[in-house]
């Protein structure tokens, strides 16, 4: 009996499709520990002066009003980003903040630009013309005041993003936290309610993915594969969900291959969804037999190895063409690709 489902007849699938389920289960790999750092990574030390310019600024967080600290946040600009972080708030949620308490303009694009220069080149001074100028001393009124004034009260069932060990009690709270260090505990319940490091995983989710990509690039370049990588959020005629890879292009589209890595088994099932859609597409008017184009799934992450039965319906959906990083260097043999392998 085969081991893998790449390997099987779709009437051997459908005879055993648990212990096919196994097999793929048995080769994926997560790699939830590890993230790359990505350009505009803020190392430690970088971080680090910039709060420490802000609390010089401060008087060690005693007076935090814009006039001391919008001139560091010009000369020192990855305190911009302390600043932010001391609030909790992503960019966007900072921009939208600012335009509903002060009135002034400040879009998602344009702070999400400015986040971005900064961590690209945190040592940079801010060049600060009339637009720039008006929206940032803005932000910075906004991040005052709401630092300063600290938690409100709301009601039992609800919970208010500055009700943290820093920022509860407003100046107090930073000025304590600053000169005695925090509470350990609450360090780390603090962590359990933001995920650790999610905001930099979010920023570096699409880095993740290209690495099978790429991984799916070398193999298909190896073996002289004409091949479409297709962009995010590009448009491909007759497909309303656009495939990662179309061979051998979208013209004449014979073979499709969805790369995904997730660890979250929530948006494994909506992977699983769009697959089971493109092999329905493939169908669409033809037998069970004949598809318009073969499909193939790449897949990485512990999302993927939760629920059972969204493997069953993947693997069906493929008729078996389910590949991991463990098994891509089967990719070519165990497919349609082997028909358009040049150095055969």
């Amino acid at each position: 009996m085969p081991t893998f489902p790449f390997e099987a007849s779709l009437e051997e699938i459908l005879r055993d499709p648990e212990s096919y389920v196994d097999s793929v289960f048995s080769c994926l790999e997560s790699e939830f520990l590890v993230m790359p750092k990505g350009a505009g990574f803020v190392e430690y030390p970088v971080f680090e002066r910039g709060y420490e310019a802000l609390k010089a600024a401060t008087e060690g967080f005693s007076v935090l009003t814009p006039d001391k600290v919008y001139p560091i946040t010009v000369s020192e600009p990855i305190s911009v980003v302390v600043l932010r972080t001391m609030l909790g708030f992503t960019p966007p949620e900072w921009g939208y903040v600012t335009t509903q308490r002060t009135g002034v303009q400040v879009t998602q694009g344009f702070v999400r630009s400015l986040d971005r220069k900064v961590r690209m080149a945190p040592e940079m001074e801010i060049n600060i013309n009339g637009v720039v100028k008006e929206r940032l001393k803005a932000m910075v009124q906004t991040a005052c005041r709401l630092l300063s004034a600290g938690a409100p009260e709301v009601n039992n069932d609800q919970f208010h993003r500055l009700n943290k060990a820093d920022t509860k009690q407003g100046l107090n709270s930073i000025k304590n936290l600053s000169r005695i260090g925090a509470p350990y505990a609450m360090l780390l319940y603090e962590r359990f309610l933001g995920r650790p490091f999610a905001g930099h995983r979010d920023s570096v989710s699409e880095l993740i993915g290209d690495c099978l990509e790429s991984a799916i690039e070398d193999v298909l370049t190896k073996a002289a594969i004409s091949f479409r990588k297709t962009k995010r959020a590009e448009r491909i005629e007759g497909f309303d969900q656009t495939p990662d890879f179309i061979i051998p292009s979208e013209f004449n589209p014979q073979i499709i291959i969805e790369a995904k890595i997730t660890e979250d088994d929530g948006t494994a099932r909506d992977k699983v969804t769009r697959i089971q859609h493109l092999g329905e597409l493939s169908l669409a008017g033809r037998s069970e037999d004949n598809p318009k184009y073969e499909v193939i799934a790449c897949i990485g992450g512990r999302g993927f190895g939760v629920r059972r039965e969204d493997m069953k319906k993947m693997i069906l959906a493929t008729r078996g063409k389910v590949f991991t990083a463990k098994t891509l260097d089967r990719l070519v043999e165990c497919t349609r690709l082997r028909e358009f392998n040049a150095n055969q």
